[in-house]
């Protein structure tokens, strides 16, 4: 019994293996930038960052459909452009820049909504803001394995200076300038993530699978390496166990995932040996001198 509804989707039907296959693309890529999100305190950045993508990958899937090509380049010209308006904005006026982020990426979700609403149909917009991974295919699935691979690399490459200026961005920039360019390809790498998981959670969603496992791994440990490694793996676990909740009940995949990645940090808030509610009520005995 048990095994009929943890393994036969996957072993009895091909669009359950795809699905699955995205999900794990999706946690290796994303996990390891909400980790850094959270670190440099960008949760919400991240959050406005996915409706800022809107317009442009509305635009890409109108003229071509689930192109996750077409869908990229639209979302990250849609989130560049954002990204520069709202610090052109805040530098050239008394308007602080998260105010600044929040007032374009709200202007760019309604353009996003209209632009579907208007060209497109409810199955077209309700795709859009939701995604729908359970119909993933293969160019598209190639593509999702091809950024979270892109997304590794690059992180590798920049891991230092984006560690370093998470802890103390002052002692980064008297010794190095590394800095801002790393600033840079992050949020590229946080822009292609969310185009990523685009076709998937939709741009309503797709920033759920950044911060939600960033957010758990943080109450199970303080160390960064061990924090990306906790996050991609209770993403990949959240997206399984979603994906089985969707197939044996009625809730769509996205939100499913979300909703288990969800019961996952409530449950490391109250469980987390890093500052989780029990663990402070009960703290176990400590070594006396």
């Amino acid at each position: 019994m048990l095994r009929e509804v943890l393994f036969a989707p996957f072993s009895d039907f091909e669009f359950m293996r795809r699905a699955l296959a995205a999900v794990i693309a999706l946690s290796l890529g994303s996990g390891p930038i909400g980790v850094f999100l959270m670190l440099r305190r960008m949760s919400l950045v991240g959050d406005a960052m996915a409706h800022a993508i809107l317009p442009g990958a509305a635009i890409g899937f109108l003229l071509s459909g689930l192109n996750l090509f077409a869908m990229t380049t639209g979302g990250l010209i849609a989130g560049f452009a954002v990204a520069l308006l709202s610090g052109l904005v805040s530098r050239s006026t008394g308007l602080k820049e998260d105010a600044s982020l929040a007032t374009f990426y709200l202007a760019s979700l309604a353009i996003g909504v209209t632009i579907v609403s208007v060209k497109g149909t409810n199955i077209d917009l309700l795709h859009v803001l939701f995604g729908n991974i359970l119909a993933m295919d293969d160019p598209t699935l190639l593509m999702v394995a091809f950024n979270a691979t892109l997304t590794l690399v690059v992180l590798a490459v920049i891991y230092r200076p984006l560690v370093v200026e998470s802890v103390d961005p002052l002692f980064l920039r008297t010794v190095s300038r590394a800095g801002a360019p790393a600033h840079l390809i992050f949020l590229a790498l946080i822009v292609v993530n969310l185009v990523n998981g685009f076709q998937a959670l939709g741009t309503l969603l797709a920033v759920g699978l950044m911060i939600l496992p960033a957010g758990i791994a943080r109450f199970w440990s303080r160390d960064v390496t061990p924090m990306i490694c906790i996050a991609v793996a209770s993403a990949i676990l959240s997206g399984y166990i979603g994906l089985v909740l969707s197939f044996q009940t009625r809730i769509p995949s996205g939100p499913a995932i979300i909703l288990v990645a969800s019961l996952l940090y409530l449950g490391s808030v109250l469980c987390g040996r890093v500052g989780g509610v029990l663990p402070q009520l009960f703290p176990g005995r400590h070594l006396e001198a």
